[in-house]
């Protein structure tokens, strides 16, 4: 690496003013370079000196008031006050907060930079005022034919302005009172701001004689844009032989008119005069020739991803390095990706990407909510998202009990005063009466998480930093509010998600240790081995929006404000320097083009590559296809524990082994395992879609209310008895879904959304079964309905040649028999299926077989098997109820070698019992493991679909292989 700037700096010094520094003064633009400098001249002294007083600029020049400093929020309230004041006067009405706010920022930014730059405000705010008429009044004109009558403004009259055009007019014309107002009431209260220090130090209205006196010598270092303060305060200083500048330049972008880097450091030294100390600038990067390694990445987050890969490949222990970051949002995606390194932090960790911000602003919703809806009900996804904050604490036994009852009940909203757990924030769900609570109530979260935090062993500074400083800009605004009418509580939390948005925490580690991690501005005088930099696309490096101002770009130029291009100037000397004495330059793009990227590095590095003589080595991400290896498929052998569970269970408990643990285990081997052996349960939810299964469970018991009047007459009862039943079915439907969502429902105005949405579906299917029944039938007798605990059935199975059993059982969901239209008798089984289940089959060999084609069909032969072998009753035929089809198809199985009936039927239950016995005796075969069957259909609310997925993989990998 090239001697760094600072090196450089610390010689100079040494050779100028020898052993004694006590009188010397050096001055930075930020803090982050003074560990640097002391370092280098610890290096060039190599003994015990007396130190020089090390300032920030602002520090330096806050050494010539004795006025504290205003806070933001604290000059935002004067400034409103003082501007009510003024339309008083005017006799206007006052403006409310929420109106003035939009333009406040503005102005005292507007304000600030007229200090800064020393331009008359009246004279500025005049010619706004002028020009503004001119375009309202002459719009239709050129804009040379407008300019031409500003020449000759004072000849025309212009009338006719719209009430908002009209508004800005008059507040034009107010600024400079308001300014000076503003200026005199910080004065008065004895506070000031920094553009005032900067603007009286020129004008000579500091409050010390001469604050300079104290030191032999002022050495400014690293500076690069002055505002017009600065330079001209710098020029006086240089001609009283106190200050000496040390610019950081390189001649190839300095003595190149066109290298919009060097704009400034010309403009200090050609135009200001400031002489830099360490003489003329070497082209360093014009004669360099290494090379300068250019990524674009598959994404924004994915730069910090290639990143980790690339720090993982170097070992730079003995060389410094940093991570400057062109897009500070990087920062976390950053901190989560870097590999095992000591990272210094001085960008600062912000509250807006921290759990911290997460739950205020999830209370600020909360009481936003409340307050908008006058409602004191929240939703359920709110309720989760606090349970499941690390920072709530709640416990896990409260937790999963709150998901239960969510869950069961189906709740999609949620009272307040039914809200019962313990948290760190009992006050979080409390309703606010009055707005005026809304901040005190925030300060009490404030205080809870940080006595929260604090009862922890091990404190966690960075948490306890952003909270603290939380806690001020809080108690800021509430002193602001107490000045000023009642504010609405929307307004308020706007206000406060503006005013606590900025902060952030340092992340303190060694300055001169480790990987540093900094934006690009603090960048500033620092040099290091290796640099990093992220995000340096363009639209980031530079930025292509300004601040906003009132001021127009044109009266801009003409008062040497800063404008867009300014920035870009700045924005390419914090990147070229980095090319004046770092070794290993690896640069990083986002190079997809999507809604917030174009994909296209910085115009700065093409430039570069153009004009310089570096090697850009250009490297895109790939994404790499990786092809999961056999070990990634999860294999259950039927040994040790797992064996014994089965054995035990099944075997020696008689676990009962249902028809859908049947079809199940027929889908994936490896779902059987995690469902019936490890018991491996789905979490509740709720859902916002419809829910089937509930809409089943509602039909089947309704459906069995209207039959359980009917069951066991010995005479057949004519169909058209159950049109009678039609009025009750609503009622039914409204009672049952009462029943499963555990709520008291008295009409269908209980309902929500999707209850209405159950309803509606239960009631149609309902009477599509009964109209079936009364179209198809003369007669019927209800022999049983459903029921779940008198329909086991002991099943003979061979293990390891040994004759073990196992129980089988089935929920009958109704047997009856029916006389037909021809008087015939039909003995039946039914099964209500409310999904997209069908009668029809291809094969029947293929309904018999793993990965059946027909899980319906099993389940109602295994109905009929189990019912048929526990009463003694035959000849019972499986009939299907689909609510969506049976019109068209009926209820009876039918495939192409026929429709399930007499002979065949018979057939094919023997058949279903040899598969039975086969099915059953692989499941408790110890020789075949449990996997998970890759034809399976796996659908998107599979609840099981991560244990199984890599399986899925893997065979699709051999099968390409």
């Amino acid at each position: 690496m090239q001697t760094a700037f600072l090196k450089l700096v610390a010689a100079d010094i040494q050779q100028r003013f020898g052993n004694d520094l006590s009188e010397i003064a050096i001055v930075f633009n930020n803090k982050r370079p003074i560990t640097y400098l002391k370092k280098h001249l610890a290096e060039v002294y190599g003994q015990a000196i007396w130190s020089p007083q090390f300032f920030t600029i602002q520090e330096f020049f806050k050494l010539s008031t004795n006025d504290a400093e205003a806070s933001p929020l604290g000059q935002f309230f004067q400034l409103f006050k003082i501007h009510n004041e003024l339309l008083a006067a005017e006799g206007k009405e006052p403006e409310t907060l929420e109106e003035f706010y939009p333009i406040a920022e503005i102005i005292l930014s507007d304000f600030g930079q007229l200090d800064y730059d020393l331009v008359p405000i009246d004279q500025l705010y005049m010619e706004l005022y002028d020009n503004t008429k001119i375009d309202i009044a002459f719009q239709h004109l050129t804009q040379e034919q407008q300019g031409f009558i500003r020449q000759f403004w004072q000849s025309f009259s212009i009338a006719g302005h719209s009430g908002v055009q009209e508004r800005f007019l008059q507040l034009w014309k107010r600024l400079p009172i308001l300014y000076t107002k503003f200026k005199e009431t910080l004065k008065a209260a004895g506070q000031t701001n920094y553009p005032t220090i900067y603007r009286d130090l020129v004008e000579s209205k500091a409050t010390l004689q001469d604050f300079t006196s104290s030191f032999k010598q002022i050495l400014f270092v690293g500076f690069n844009a002055l505002n017009r303060a600065e330079a001209k305060l710098f020029r006086q200083w240089q001609e009283e032989g106190k200050a000496l500048f040390y610019f950081d330049a390189d001649s190839y972008y300095l003595d190149d008119n066109m290298q919009e880097a060097g704009l400034f450091i010309r403009r200090n030294i050609f135009q200001t005069g400031l002489v830099n100390a360490l003489g003329s600038s070497p082209n360093i990067i014009g004669n360099r020739t290494s090379t300068v390694n250019l990524y674009a990445s598959t994404g924004k987050i994915s730069q910090t991803k290639l990143l980790y890969d690339i720090l993982e490949k170097q070992n730079n222990k003995e060389q410094t390095s940093a991570i400057l970051l062109a897009d500070e949002n990087l920062l976390v995606p950053l901190l989560q990706s870097l590999p095992d390194v000591n990272p210094n932090i001085t960008t600062g960790y912000p509250l807006t990407q921290s759990p911290i911000y997460g739950i205020l602003d999830l209370w600020m919703e909360v009481h936003l909510e409340i307050s908008q809806l006058k409602r004191n009900k929240i939703s359920y996804q709110t309720i989760e998202t606090f349970i499941n904050h690390p920072l709530t604490q709640v416990s896990l036994e409260d937790k999963l009990q709150i998901q239960k009852e969510i869950a069961d009940k189906q709740l999609f909203e949620i009272a307040l005063e039914e809200l019962h757990f313990k948290s760190a924030l009992p006050q979080f769900f409390v309703p606010i009466v009055h707005a005026a609570q809304l901040i005190p109530s925030l300060i009490t979260i404030v205080d809870d998480l940080l006595h929260s935090i604090s009862a922890h062993e091990r404190i966690r500074q960075i948490d306890n930093n952003l909270l603290i400083e939380t806690k001020k800009t809080l108690n800021q605004l509430l002193l602001g509010f107490e000045t000023v009418a009642p504010l609405s509580i929307s307004f308020q939390i706007g206000l406060i998600k503006k005013a606590i948005s900025p902060i952030n925490s340092a992340i303190e580690g060694n300055p001169l240790e480790g990987i540093q991690i900094m934006g690009l501005l603090e960048s500033r005088c620092l040099n290091f081995d290796n640099v990093y930099i992220l995000g340096a696309n363009e639209g980031i490096l530079p930025k292509t929006s300004n601040s906003p101002t009132f001021i127009p770009n044109s009266l801009r130029r003409a008062y040497g404000l800063p404008i867009l291009e300014n920035q870009d100037a700045l924005s390419a000397y914090l990147f070229y320097r980095h090319f004046q004495y770092s070794e290993g330059i690896h640069i990083f793009y986002n190079g997809l083009v999507d809604e917030s990227s174009t994909g296209e590095e910085s115009r700065f590095i093409k430039q570069l590559e153009f004009e310089s003589k570096f090697n850009f080595e250009r490297k895109i991400q790939q994404q790499t296809i990786q092809f999961a290896d056999k070990t990634t498929e999860i294999i259950i052998e039927k040994q040790g524990e797992v064996w014994e569970k089965m054995y035990q269970d099944f075997i020696v408990d008689q676990k009962r082994i249902s028809a859908t643990a049947l079809t199940t285990y027929l889908q994936s081997p490896l779902q059987f395992f995690l469902k019936h052996i490890a018991n491996i349960k789905e979490p509740p939810s709720i859902s916002q879609e419809f829910e089937m299964n509930k809409l089943g469970t509602v039909i089947h018991n309704v459906m069995e209310k209207i039959f359980l009047p009917f069951k066991d007459e010995k005479d057949f009862t004519p169909t058209n008895i159950l049109q009678q039943h039609f009025n009750q079915i609503e009622s039914f439907v409204v009672r049952e879904i009462g029943f499963q969502y555990q709520v008291e429902l008295n009409s269908t105005s209980d309902l929500n959304s999707l209850q209405r949405i159950m309803l509606k579906i239960a009631c149609e299917y309902i009477k599509m079964y009964l109209e079936y029944d009364i179209a198809n039938y003369k007669a019927f007798r209800i022999i049983e309905l459903e029921n779940d605990t008198d329909y086991t059935l002991p099943f003979p199975i061979s293990i390891n040649g040994k004759e073990e059993q196992v129980t089988l059982y089935g929920i009958i969901d109704r047997v009856d028999e029916v006389l037909t239209h021809d008087d015939r008798i039909i003995s039946r089984i039914v099964d209500y299926k409310t999904g997209g289940d069908s009668v029809i089959f291809r094969e029947i060999d293929q309904v018999f077989a793993p990965n059946t084609e027909n899980k319906a069909l099993i389940q109602t032969l295994f109905y009929a098997y189990v019912f048929e072998q526990k009463t003694g009753r035959k000849q019972l035929e499986p009939h299907l109820y689909v609510a969506r089809k049976m019109r068209e198809e009926g209820t009876l199985f039918n495939g192409k070698e026929g429709v399930l009936t007499a002979d065949f039927l018979a057939f094919q239950k023997e058949n279903f019992v040899g598969f039975l016995s086969n099915i059953l005796s692989e499941i408790f075969n110890p020789e075949i493991p449990f996997r998970h069957n890759p034809d399976a259909t796996i659908y998107p609310s599979d609840p099981y679909t991560l244990f199984y997925r890599e399986a899925s993989k893997w065979a699709e990998n051999e099968e390409s292989v």
